[in-house]
């Protein structure tokens, strides 16, 4: 009876064990990852047209992963791509108006950040499918740049990559099943005066200011989650 009594106990750990093994090794492999796409609109805040922060006037797009750490924390990468325009006409000041100056460009960026959710967020869970969050990143983008220019003033484009310093704020809710949606938009502030392709350095070329220039991204995005470990779930 003693031998049989110490087997079940002995047993009863072995089980405990590859319980809690399973468990662990879940979060540390799995968690819950999440693909999908964005798609909205753009706009830039520069020398040339409106100066709006948010005034989305060419379609952009963007591919993303994202790995949610824990409920609150998700870490997340992407690559956007982000055409730009601006046209003195639309501008409210007279100085531009009168300047008639216009440009077109495209951003391709690549993001590095962090999403933190306002409140806890499963959407296998009943009561946890939907959060506001706020987003911060660490940014690289490519762009063509005014690299020089001739004697009689024009322009010898290039391509220039440079950093921003971004931040957003977005929202997100479970769709259905494994499908979610967010909404959100994302600001960057560039160390940069040339998105536009005039700055100081501009030949022939009055601007009003010597501030660098932002963009900014809104959309939607469509999410697939996936990868939940067997002991985080409920019924995905």
């Amino acid at each position: 009876m003693k031998f049989l009594h110490l087997r079940a106990i002995f047993r009863m750990k072995n089980n405990l064990f590859l319980f809690v093994f399973v468990c662990f090794t879940s979060i540390l492999l799995g968690q819950i990852h999440e693909v999908g796409f964005s798609i909205g609109g753009s706009n830039y805040i520069g020398d040339i047209g409106r100066g709006n922060y948010i005034n989305p006037n060419k379609v952009a797009a963007g591919l993303f992963y994202k790995y949610n750490k824990n409920p609150r924390i998700v870490l997340r990468t992407a690559y956007s791509f982000i055409p730009i325009q601006g046209d003195d006409q639309n501008a409210s000041s007279t100085f531009r108006k009168d300047r008639e100056l216009n440009f077109s460009n495209t951003i391709h960026e690549l993001s590095f950040g962090i999403e933190y959710n306002f409140y806890e967020y499963d959407i296998s869970s009943e009561d946890k499918t939907w959060t506001p969050y706020l987003l911060f990143e660490l940014v690289g983008f490519n762009y063509k740049n005014a690299d020089s220019y001739t004697t009689s003033g024009t322009l010898i484009s290039g391509n220039k990559t440079s950093f921003a310093i971004p931040f957003g704020i977005g929202y997100k809710s479970k769709l259905y099943r494994n499908l979610a949606f967010a909404f959100e938009t994302k600001f960057r502030y560039t160390f940069e005066d040339d998105l536009d392709f005039i700055s100081n350095s501009t030949p022939d070329v009055n601007i009003e200011g010597t501030g660098n220039d932002w963009y900014v991204f809104t959309g939607f995005s469509f999410i697939y989650t996936f990868g939940r470990p067997a002991c985080y779930t409920n019924g995905l």
